[in-house]
Protein backbone atom coordinates (compact mmCIF):
# COMPACT_ATOMS: atom_id res chain seq x y z
CA UNK A 1 0.00 0.00 0.00
CA UNK A 2 1.63 3.23 -0.91
CA UNK A 3 1.69 5.94 1.50
CA UNK A 4 0.86 9.50 0.96
CA UNK A 5 3.73 12.21 1.60
CA UNK A 6 2.15 15.76 0.27
CA UNK A 7 0.76 15.46 -2.50
CA UNK A 8 3.69 12.81 -3.85
CA UNK A 9 3.33 8.79 -3.49
CA UNK A 10 5.60 7.73 -0.94
CA UNK A 11 8.07 4.50 -1.67
CA UNK A 12 7.15 1.55 0.50
CA UNK A 13 9.63 0.38 3.03
CA UNK A 14 10.39 -3.16 1.95
CA UNK A 15 9.12 -6.35 4.25
CA UNK A 16 11.59 -9.30 3.23
CA UNK A 17 14.58 -9.23 1.51
CA UNK A 18 13.13 -10.11 -1.62
CA UNK A 19 11.12 -6.47 -1.89
CA UNK A 20 14.55 -4.53 -1.45
CA UNK A 21 15.04 -6.15 -4.88
CA UNK A 22 18.71 -6.66 -4.90
CA UNK A 23 20.81 -9.70 -4.51
CA UNK A 24 21.82 -11.25 -1.27
CA UNK A 25 25.22 -11.45 -1.80
CA UNK A 26 24.86 -7.38 -2.16
CA UNK A 27 23.16 -6.83 0.77
CA UNK A 28 25.14 -9.22 2.43
CA UNK A 29 28.49 -7.67 1.45
CA UNK A 30 27.24 -4.12 2.30
CA UNK A 31 25.84 -5.04 6.07
CA UNK A 32 29.51 -6.68 6.42
CA UNK A 33 31.43 -3.66 4.77
CA UNK A 34 28.88 -1.99 7.16
CA UNK A 35 29.51 -3.53 10.52
CA UNK A 36 33.55 -3.47 9.78
CA UNK A 37 33.94 0.09 8.93
CA UNK A 38 31.40 1.31 11.39
CA UNK A 39 32.27 -1.52 14.38
CA UNK A 40 28.42 -2.05 14.60
CA UNK A 41 26.82 -4.43 16.64
CA UNK A 42 23.67 -3.97 17.38
CA UNK A 43 20.90 -4.45 14.96
CA UNK A 44 18.85 -1.30 15.86
CA UNK A 45 22.36 0.82 14.79
CA UNK A 46 22.95 -1.37 12.03
CA UNK A 47 19.18 -1.12 10.18
CA UNK A 48 19.47 2.53 11.03
CA UNK A 49 22.92 2.55 8.77
CA UNK A 50 21.81 0.44 5.74
CA UNK A 51 18.27 1.86 5.46
CA UNK A 52 15.94 -1.00 5.90
CA UNK A 53 13.64 -1.76 8.84
CA UNK A 54 14.19 -4.06 11.64
CA UNK A 55 12.71 -7.60 10.14
CA UNK A 56 15.09 -7.17 6.60
CA UNK A 57 18.13 -6.68 8.68
CA UNK A 58 17.37 -9.49 10.96
CA UNK A 59 17.13 -11.49 8.00
CA UNK A 60 19.81 -10.49 6.48
CA UNK A 61 21.88 -10.93 9.48
CA UNK A 62 19.97 -14.28 10.03
CA UNK A 63 21.01 -15.69 6.47
CA UNK A 64 24.92 -14.11 6.83
CA UNK A 65 25.35 -16.29 10.57
CA UNK A 66 24.42 -19.77 8.82
CA UNK A 67 27.29 -18.53 6.45
CA UNK A 68 29.44 -18.07 9.62
CA UNK A 69 30.26 -14.58 8.50
CA UNK A 70 28.64 -13.13 11.48
CA UNK A 71 28.05 -14.68 15.22
CA UNK A 72 25.96 -13.63 18.10
CA UNK A 73 28.27 -12.32 21.08
CA UNK A 74 25.85 -14.54 23.68
CA UNK A 75 25.17 -11.02 25.40
CA UNK A 76 22.25 -8.85 26.16
CA UNK A 77 23.03 -4.64 26.70
CA UNK A 78 20.65 -2.83 28.75
CA UNK A 79 21.51 0.24 26.90
CA UNK A 80 20.53 -0.98 23.78
CA UNK A 81 16.58 -1.72 24.30
CA UNK A 82 18.08 -6.02 25.59
CA UNK A 83 19.09 -5.89 21.88
CA UNK A 84 21.58 -9.38 21.26
CA UNK A 85 24.85 -7.90 20.31
CA UNK A 86 26.70 -9.33 16.69
CA UNK A 87 30.01 -9.26 15.90
CA UNK A 88 31.76 -10.38 12.30
CA UNK A 89 34.15 -13.55 12.95
CA UNK A 90 37.32 -14.04 11.22
CA UNK A 91 36.00 -14.94 8.00
CA UNK A 92 33.59 -12.12 8.20
CA UNK A 93 36.19 -9.83 8.45
CA UNK A 94 37.92 -11.57 5.54
CA UNK A 95 35.19 -11.44 3.36
CA UNK A 96 34.53 -7.82 4.43
CA UNK A 97 37.75 -6.53 3.47
CA UNK A 98 37.81 -8.45 0.32
CA UNK A 99 34.49 -7.15 -0.69
CA UNK A 100 36.04 -3.31 -0.03
CA UNK A 101 38.79 -4.36 -2.04
CA UNK A 102 36.12 -4.61 -5.12
CA UNK A 103 33.95 -1.36 -3.76
CA UNK A 104 34.14 1.13 -0.79
CA UNK A 105 30.96 1.55 -0.82
CA UNK A 106 29.05 0.80 2.01
CA UNK A 107 25.97 2.32 4.53
CA UNK A 108 22.27 2.80 2.70
CA UNK A 109 21.51 -0.21 0.60
CA UNK A 110 20.72 1.13 -3.26
CA UNK A 111 17.41 0.75 -4.97
CA UNK A 112 17.57 -1.15 -7.99
CA UNK A 113 17.19 1.46 -10.93
CA UNK A 114 14.40 -0.19 -12.36
CA UNK A 115 12.49 0.44 -8.96
CA UNK A 116 13.51 4.02 -9.17
CA UNK A 117 11.96 4.59 -12.60
CA UNK A 118 8.53 3.56 -10.71
CA UNK A 119 9.27 6.32 -8.27
CA UNK A 120 10.40 9.02 -10.91
CA UNK A 121 6.82 8.45 -12.23
CA UNK A 122 4.75 8.30 -9.03
CA UNK A 123 6.64 12.08 -8.37
CA UNK A 124 7.18 13.29 -11.66
CA UNK A 125 7.90 17.34 -12.28
CA UNK A 126 5.32 16.81 -14.93
CA UNK A 127 2.97 16.25 -12.60
CA UNK A 128 2.91 19.79 -11.12
CA UNK A 129 0.41 22.32 -12.03
CA UNK A 130 1.31 26.16 -11.13
CA UNK A 131 -0.98 28.62 -10.97
CA UNK A 132 -0.67 31.97 -11.61
CA UNK A 133 -0.60 33.09 -7.70
CA UNK A 134 1.70 30.69 -7.22
CA UNK A 135 4.19 32.51 -9.73
CA UNK A 136 2.93 35.64 -8.48
CA UNK A 137 4.00 34.85 -4.81
CA UNK A 138 7.41 33.20 -5.99
CA UNK A 139 8.25 36.22 -7.68
CA UNK A 140 6.28 38.86 -5.92
CA UNK A 141 10.06 40.71 -5.06
CA UNK A 142 10.64 40.70 -8.86
CA UNK A 143 8.74 43.76 -11.42
CA UNK A 144 7.87 41.92 -14.43
CA UNK A 145 5.66 42.74 -17.24
CA UNK A 146 2.57 40.78 -17.35
CA UNK A 147 2.80 38.74 -20.77
CA UNK A 148 6.04 37.66 -19.32
CA UNK A 149 4.32 35.34 -16.08
CA UNK A 150 1.71 34.46 -18.99
CA UNK A 151 4.49 32.49 -21.21
CA UNK A 152 6.33 31.52 -18.40
CA UNK A 153 3.21 29.95 -16.51
CA UNK A 154 2.61 27.32 -19.50
CA UNK A 155 6.08 26.73 -19.97
CA UNK A 156 7.06 25.75 -16.52
CA UNK A 157 3.78 23.36 -16.29
CA UNK A 158 5.24 21.72 -19.50
CA UNK A 159 8.18 20.20 -17.43
CA UNK A 160 9.92 20.32 -20.63
CA UNK A 161 12.99 22.75 -21.50
CA UNK A 162 12.50 26.80 -21.83
CA UNK A 163 15.23 29.34 -23.26
CA UNK A 164 15.46 32.52 -21.40
CA UNK A 165 17.50 34.98 -23.44
CA UNK A 166 17.82 38.73 -23.65
CA UNK A 167 20.39 41.58 -22.78
CA UNK A 168 22.45 40.87 -19.38
CA UNK A 169 21.41 42.34 -15.99
CA UNK A 170 17.93 41.48 -16.82
CA UNK A 171 16.83 38.73 -13.91
CA UNK A 172 17.18 36.15 -16.05
CA UNK A 173 18.53 34.13 -13.29
CA UNK A 174 16.07 35.53 -11.07
CA UNK A 175 13.39 33.82 -12.81
CA UNK A 176 15.12 31.14 -12.94
CA UNK A 177 15.30 30.99 -9.08
CA UNK A 178 11.85 31.78 -9.01
CA UNK A 179 10.13 28.92 -10.99
CA UNK A 180 12.54 26.76 -8.64
CA UNK A 181 10.50 28.28 -5.60
CA UNK A 182 7.19 28.06 -7.01
CA UNK A 183 7.19 24.68 -7.00
CA UNK A 184 7.81 24.41 -3.25
CA UNK A 185 6.66 20.69 -2.92
CA UNK A 186 9.10 17.25 -2.00
CA UNK A 187 9.84 14.38 -3.72
CA UNK A 188 12.12 10.68 -2.30
CA UNK A 189 15.89 11.16 -3.54
CA UNK A 190 17.37 7.97 -3.69
CA UNK A 191 20.75 7.60 -1.64
CA UNK A 192 22.28 5.57 -4.19
CA UNK A 193 20.90 3.20 -7.43
CA UNK A 194 21.93 0.11 -8.30
CA UNK A 195 22.33 -1.18 -12.00
CA UNK A 196 24.13 -4.16 -13.04
CA UNK A 197 25.36 -4.85 -9.71
CA UNK A 198 27.19 -1.14 -9.67
CA UNK A 199 25.98 1.66 -7.08
CA UNK A 200 25.48 4.91 -8.42
CA UNK A 201 25.36 7.13 -5.54
CA UNK A 202 22.90 10.04 -5.97
CA UNK A 203 21.80 11.94 -2.71
CA UNK A 204 24.09 15.04 -2.67
CA UNK A 205 23.69 17.45 0.44
CA UNK A 206 24.82 20.27 -1.36
CA UNK A 207 22.16 19.71 -4.44
CA UNK A 208 19.74 17.90 -1.76
CA UNK A 209 18.15 19.79 0.54
CA UNK A 210 16.21 17.69 3.04
CA UNK A 211 12.75 17.81 4.33
CA UNK A 212 10.85 17.27 7.32
CA UNK A 213 8.09 14.91 7.01
CA UNK A 214 4.72 16.41 8.53
CA UNK A 215 3.74 14.77 12.15
CA UNK A 216 0.69 12.53 12.32
CA UNK A 217 -1.77 13.11 15.20
CA UNK A 218 0.28 12.71 17.68
CA UNK A 219 -2.58 10.44 19.32
CA UNK A 220 -2.66 8.08 16.93
CA UNK A 221 -1.56 4.71 17.70
CA UNK A 222 0.29 4.69 14.05
CA UNK A 223 2.20 7.21 12.22
CA UNK A 224 1.91 5.78 8.79
CA UNK A 225 2.62 9.38 7.04
CA UNK A 226 5.91 9.02 8.12
CA UNK A 227 6.83 5.50 6.98
CA UNK A 228 8.58 5.26 3.84
CA UNK A 229 12.05 3.57 2.60
CA UNK A 230 14.65 4.59 4.08
CA UNK A 231 16.78 3.96 1.37
CA UNK A 232 15.60 7.42 0.01
CA UNK A 233 15.97 10.68 1.61
CA UNK A 234 12.92 13.48 2.07
CA UNK A 235 13.65 16.61 -0.40
CA UNK A 236 12.59 19.62 -1.71
CA UNK A 237 12.55 19.51 -5.45
CA UNK A 238 16.36 19.59 -6.37
CA UNK A 239 18.08 22.35 -7.98
CA UNK A 240 21.33 22.35 -9.83
CA UNK A 241 22.21 25.60 -11.35
CA UNK A 242 25.23 25.36 -13.63
CA UNK A 243 27.01 28.42 -15.18
CA UNK A 244 30.66 28.93 -17.32
CA UNK A 245 31.91 25.66 -15.65
CA UNK A 246 29.66 23.09 -17.28
CA UNK A 247 31.39 20.85 -18.97
CA UNK A 248 29.94 17.72 -21.45
CA UNK A 249 32.07 15.13 -18.88
CA UNK A 250 29.97 16.80 -16.19
CA UNK A 251 27.12 15.14 -17.72
CA UNK A 252 28.44 11.57 -17.69
CA UNK A 253 28.63 9.20 -14.57
CA UNK A 254 31.74 9.82 -12.57
CA UNK A 255 33.90 6.77 -11.25
CA UNK A 256 36.25 6.98 -8.30
CA UNK A 257 39.07 4.90 -9.18
CA UNK A 258 40.12 4.77 -5.65
CA UNK A 259 36.31 3.72 -4.03
CA UNK A 260 35.46 2.38 -6.99
CA UNK A 261 32.10 3.69 -6.82
CA UNK A 262 30.12 5.89 -9.01
CA UNK A 263 28.85 9.54 -8.71
CA UNK A 264 25.66 10.24 -10.32
CA UNK A 265 25.80 13.30 -13.11
CA UNK A 266 24.28 16.82 -12.25
CA UNK A 267 20.61 15.88 -14.59
CA UNK A 268 20.66 12.73 -12.69
CA UNK A 269 20.82 14.47 -9.53
CA UNK A 270 18.44 16.77 -10.66
CA UNK A 271 15.77 14.08 -11.56
CA UNK A 272 12.27 15.60 -10.60
CA UNK A 273 13.51 19.30 -10.09
CA UNK A 274 15.40 21.94 -12.07
CA UNK A 275 18.89 22.07 -14.09
CA UNK A 276 19.13 25.89 -14.89
CA UNK A 277 22.42 26.34 -17.09
CA UNK A 278 23.20 29.60 -16.75
CA UNK A 279 25.27 32.14 -18.62
CA UNK A 280 25.07 29.43 -22.34
CA UNK A 281 27.72 30.70 -24.73
CA UNK A 282 30.09 31.11 -21.81
CA UNK A 283 30.90 27.57 -21.27
CA UNK A 284 33.90 25.64 -22.75
CA UNK A 285 31.90 23.51 -24.80
CA UNK A 286 29.98 25.23 -27.51
CA UNK A 287 26.04 25.83 -27.05
CA UNK A 288 25.19 23.71 -30.12
CA UNK A 289 27.33 20.66 -28.14
CA UNK A 290 26.06 21.00 -25.14
CA UNK A 291 22.34 20.96 -26.76
CA UNK A 292 23.48 18.03 -28.93
CA UNK A 293 24.28 15.78 -26.02
CA UNK A 294 20.87 16.61 -24.36
CA UNK A 295 18.54 16.03 -27.69
CA UNK A 296 18.08 12.46 -26.74
CA UNK A 297 16.65 12.90 -23.06
CA UNK A 298 14.93 16.24 -24.26
CA UNK A 299 12.50 14.44 -26.79
CA UNK A 300 12.68 10.67 -24.88
CA UNK A 301 12.86 11.66 -21.44
CA UNK A 302 15.55 9.26 -20.74
CA UNK A 303 19.20 9.75 -20.57
CA UNK A 304 21.79 7.22 -21.44
CA UNK A 305 24.83 6.85 -19.50
CA UNK A 306 27.83 4.13 -19.52
CA UNK A 307 30.06 1.77 -16.77
CA UNK A 308 33.62 1.97 -17.06
CA UNK A 309 32.80 -1.66 -18.72
CA UNK A 310 31.15 0.11 -21.54
CA UNK A 311 27.70 -1.30 -20.82
CA UNK A 312 25.23 1.51 -21.49
CA UNK A 313 21.82 1.93 -19.76
CA UNK A 314 19.05 4.16 -19.51
CA UNK A 315 18.06 6.34 -16.29
CA UNK A 316 15.08 8.12 -16.43
CA UNK A 317 15.13 12.36 -17.20
CA UNK A 318 12.50 14.01 -15.64
CA UNK A 319 13.57 17.94 -15.27
CA UNK A 320 13.02 20.76 -16.14
CA UNK A 321 15.84 22.39 -18.15
CA UNK A 322 16.00 26.45 -18.18
CA UNK A 323 18.76 27.82 -20.44
CA UNK A 324 19.91 31.27 -19.54
CA UNK A 325 21.68 33.33 -22.20
CA UNK A 326 22.87 37.05 -22.95
CA UNK A 327 23.43 35.94 -26.68
CA UNK A 328 20.11 35.53 -29.34
CA UNK A 329 19.47 32.10 -29.98
CA UNK A 330 20.75 32.50 -34.07
CA UNK A 331 23.76 33.11 -32.64
CA UNK A 332 24.82 30.32 -30.98
CA UNK A 333 22.03 27.76 -32.48
CA UNK A 334 21.00 25.83 -35.89
CA UNK A 335 17.45 25.70 -36.50
CA UNK A 336 17.15 21.94 -35.15
CA UNK A 337 18.68 22.26 -32.23
CA UNK A 338 16.03 25.28 -31.29
CA UNK A 339 13.15 23.38 -32.34
CA UNK A 340 14.46 20.28 -29.29
CA UNK A 341 13.75 23.68 -26.77
CA UNK A 342 10.16 23.77 -26.17
CA UNK A 343 9.72 27.29 -25.04
CA UNK A 344 11.93 30.25 -26.19
CA UNK A 345 11.15 33.45 -23.68
CA UNK A 346 12.80 36.71 -24.27
CA UNK A 347 13.71 38.83 -21.14
CA UNK A 348 14.22 42.39 -22.31
CA UNK A 349 14.76 45.33 -20.24
CA UNK A 350 12.29 47.15 -18.39
CA UNK A 351 9.80 50.12 -19.76
CA UNK A 352 10.32 53.57 -18.20
CA UNK A 353 7.57 52.56 -15.79
CA UNK A 354 8.83 49.47 -14.40
CA UNK A 355 12.20 50.88 -14.54
CA UNK A 356 11.48 53.28 -11.54
CA UNK A 357 9.29 50.94 -9.79
CA UNK A 358 12.10 49.15 -9.49
CA UNK A 359 14.05 52.38 -8.47
CA UNK A 360 11.40 53.47 -5.74
CA UNK A 361 11.19 49.67 -4.33
CA UNK A 362 15.11 49.17 -3.87
CA UNK A 363 15.32 52.75 -2.53
CA UNK A 364 12.96 51.81 0.13
CA UNK A 365 14.59 49.09 0.87
CA UNK A 366 17.87 50.72 1.27
CA UNK A 367 16.87 53.66 3.36
CA UNK A 368 17.48 55.85 0.64
CA UNK A 369 15.29 58.82 0.28
CA UNK A 370 13.64 59.88 -3.33
CA UNK A 371 14.76 62.83 -4.77
CA UNK A 372 12.44 64.47 -7.98
CA UNK A 373 15.20 66.40 -9.17
CA UNK A 374 17.80 63.95 -9.26
CA UNK A 375 15.68 61.58 -10.65
CA UNK A 376 14.80 63.64 -13.85
CA UNK A 377 18.25 64.17 -14.13
CA UNK A 378 18.81 60.71 -14.37
CA UNK A 379 16.21 60.25 -16.83
CA UNK A 380 16.79 63.11 -18.99
CA UNK A 381 20.04 63.53 -18.79
CA UNK A 382 21.95 59.99 -18.21
CA UNK A 383 19.69 58.01 -19.75
CA UNK A 384 19.98 59.01 -23.17
CA UNK A 385 23.07 58.86 -23.90
CA UNK A 386 22.10 55.29 -23.93
CA UNK A 387 19.28 55.16 -25.95
CA UNK A 388 17.14 55.15 -22.95
CA UNK A 389 18.30 51.16 -22.40
CA UNK A 390 16.95 50.40 -18.73
CA UNK A 391 17.86 47.41 -17.05
CA UNK A 392 17.08 45.50 -13.80
CA UNK A 393 20.39 45.29 -12.36
CA UNK A 394 20.53 49.46 -12.35
CA UNK A 395 18.73 50.50 -9.86
CA UNK A 396 20.33 48.58 -7.32
CA UNK A 397 23.71 49.45 -8.80
CA UNK A 398 23.11 53.47 -8.94
CA UNK A 399 21.66 53.35 -5.25
CA UNK A 400 24.22 51.19 -3.35
CA UNK A 401 26.75 53.24 -5.33
CA UNK A 402 25.32 56.43 -3.89
CA UNK A 403 25.16 54.98 -0.27
CA UNK A 404 28.70 54.22 -0.55
CA UNK A 405 29.62 57.86 -1.70
CA UNK A 406 27.59 59.13 1.30
CA UNK A 407 29.29 56.33 3.87
CA UNK A 408 32.63 57.59 2.92
CA UNK A 409 31.77 61.54 2.81
CA UNK A 410 29.80 61.32 6.56
CA UNK A 411 26.57 62.39 5.40
CA UNK A 412 23.18 60.62 5.03
CA UNK A 413 22.09 58.77 2.19
CA UNK A 414 20.50 61.30 -0.11
CA UNK A 415 20.03 61.61 -3.83
CA UNK A 416 21.12 64.40 -6.09
CA UNK A 417 22.52 65.05 -9.56
CA UNK A 418 25.96 65.42 -8.31
CA UNK A 419 25.85 61.72 -6.50
CA UNK A 420 23.99 60.33 -10.10
CA UNK A 421 26.97 61.24 -12.37
CA UNK A 422 29.15 60.02 -9.51
CA UNK A 423 27.54 56.54 -9.18
CA UNK A 424 26.93 56.75 -13.18
CA UNK A 425 30.30 56.94 -13.99
CA UNK A 426 31.11 54.17 -12.34
CA UNK A 427 28.21 51.34 -14.15
CA UNK A 428 30.29 52.16 -18.08
CA UNK A 429 33.27 51.95 -18.99
CA UNK A 430 34.77 54.72 -21.89
CA UNK A 431 35.24 53.11 -24.76
CA UNK A 432 38.99 54.15 -25.50
CA UNK A 433 42.75 53.24 -26.45
CA UNK A 434 44.80 53.07 -23.54
CA UNK A 435 48.98 52.99 -24.06
CA UNK A 436 51.22 50.39 -22.67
Amino acid sequence: MNIQATNVLAPVPPRTMAETGLSMVMMRDILLKSMFRMNLTQLSDIASVICVPLGVTQEIVDLTRTQRLIEATGTLHANSGNEMGYQLTDAGKARALDALSQSEYYGALPVPLEMYKEQVGRQSIRNIQLTRDQMLAAMGHLILPVDLLQNLGPAVNSGRSILLYGPPGNGKSSISNGIRDAMGDKIFVPRALEFSGQVITVYDPIVHSQAQMALDDPNSLRRNANRFDNRYVFCDRPTVITGGELTLDMLNLTYNTTARTYQAPLQLKATGGVFIVDDLGRQKESPQALINRWIVPLEESRDILALQSGEKFTVPFDTLVIFSTNFHPNEIFDGAALRRIFYKIKIDGPSQENFLKIFAMVARKRKMPLDETALLHLLKVKYPTIEDNYANYQPIFLIDQMIAICTYEGIPNQMTPDLIDRAWANMFVRDEVIAR
